[in-house]
């Protein structure tokens, strides 16, 4: 292809030469402009006649803002568009963070929740449609912990707690901070330069109060109902999870994770490998959960003792528990496996036989924070305890007035 002819113009160091016209019939011209960059001849289009309306007046104020370096060159401007783009892929995002965290998480309980709160309350997800979308706004996940501020976060609990319960509005924000933590530990950010928490701790953003403790418990009329209803169902799965989280205290996480090698009849313990609390935990195999166990079918093809689909973990058993629970009159709102736990847990208080702290390792607290909320019906058998006391002691008194009246009148 012959080298095109470049025409000068009037204005220094302003040339053109003729080219094909794109998206038209002819030819237009097409202006560059020529100047030195650090001791380098540069040059370069400057714009094309038609589509770019460039003029030699045009095309020399160009070369006129390169020569007082208001503009980079184009190989500059390339290097810092690059280097920008660089920049942005690195910037430790929420979004992007939480893609991490989801990525060193695979097995974290209430990663689906999670991952359902995020796409509602904070932002899209880095591969979510809606980004590619004309017209996205960033949103709360397009930012970095280091660009957050406490308006943004109090904005978001306030816009929450219009339409959502104060645990919601917790639990999403208790989301952003555990993400900016993940960061932290990552080393991928400097975190926050705010502190989310109780407003005891000095708190910029505070966590809302949630009190949704609820202590379930069964009147000994329900209770006995409940088991007849229990020994009814022939789901034999869902019957003896029952029990055994009746006797045992268990929770359902635990039972759905407990397998056969775990249950050491000869010692008399079953071990909790993964505890919400934390380490491995031994809980005693009373009497009552061993005679459940003893005549529990076992699944040769399974490790697990309530095995589900295929031999492998089960994930529910709501539906059959639900029937059960049903059968037996018991209020619509009551939690089968967790109202059970509840139960066992408040029997033990209310006897006065044990105390807090030997219910905690029941439980498998990992603080004794959680126990706490059976403190009262511990208090209430120890005032019966002490009621019961002055009662022996008045009786006993009486007792004594009346033998004394006795030998009075037999001296008489």
């Amino acid at each position: 292809m012959p080298r095109q002819k470049r025409v000068a113009t009037d204005y220094p160091g302003v040339f053109y030469v003729e080219a094909q016209r794109i998206g038209g019939r002819g030819t237009e011209r097409v202006y560059y402009i020529r100047f030195k960059h650090d001791g380098k001849l540069v040059e370069e289009p400057a714009g094309r006649q038609y589509r770019d309306g460039m003029t030699p007046a045009k095309a020399a104020k160009a070369r006129g803002d390169k020569l007082e370096n208001r503009k980079p060159t184009r190989r500059e401007e390339r290097t810092q568009k690059q280097a920008a783009e660089a920049a942005e892929a690195a910037r430790p995002t929420l979004a992007k963070l939480w893609e991490e965290y989801k990525a060193d998480h695979p097995n974290l309980k209430g990663l689906v929740t999670d991952e359902n709160r995020f796409k509602k309350h904070i932002g899209p997800p880095l591969e979510d449609e809606k980004r590619k979308a004309p017209g996205y706004k960033p949103t709360l996940a397009d930012k970095t912990p280091e660009d957050l501020l406490p308006i943004d976060l109090d904005r978001l609990r306030l816009s929450l707690a219009k339409d959502h319960k104060p645990a919601t509005v917790r639990n999403v924000l208790e989301l952003v901070r555990r993400i900016v933590n993940f960061g932290t530990r990552k080393k991928r950010t400097a975190g926050l330069s705010f502190k989310i928490g109780s407003r005891k701790s000095g708190a910029t953003v505070e966590m809302p109060k949630v009190h949704n403790e609820r202590t379930e418990d069964l009147a000994p009329e329900q209770l006995a109902a409940l088991l007849t209803a229990i020994d009814a169902d022939d789901n034999f799965q869902a019957a003896n999870l029952m029990k055994l989280a009746l006797f045992t205290g268990m929770r359902r996480g635990e039972l759905f994770k407990l397998q056969w090698d775990a249950i050491d009849q000869q010692r008399g313990f079953i071990l909790i490998r993964d505890p919400k609390g934390g380490k491995p935990q031994n809980i005693p195999l009373s009497a009552d959960a061993k005679a459940i166990l003893d005549a529990h079918p076992r699944d040769p093809k399974s490790p697990y003792v309530f095995p589900g689909r295929k031999g492998g973990q089960r994930v529910d058993i709501n539906k059959a528990v639900r029937e059960i629970t049903k059968a037996a009159g018991l209020p619509a709102d009551f939690r089968p496996l967790h109202g059970l736990r509840h139960t066992f847990a408040s029997m033990l208080a209310s006897s006065g036989k044990v105390d807090l702290y030997t219910l905690q390792k029941l439980l498998t607290h990992k603080s004794p924070t959680m126990t706490q909320r059976y403190a009262h019906l511990r208090d209430d058998a120890l005032k019966d305890a002490s009621g019961l006391a002055g009662s022996l002691v008045k009786a006993s008194v009486e007792k004594a007035k009346k033998a004394a009246k006795g030998k009075l009148k037999a001296m008489k």
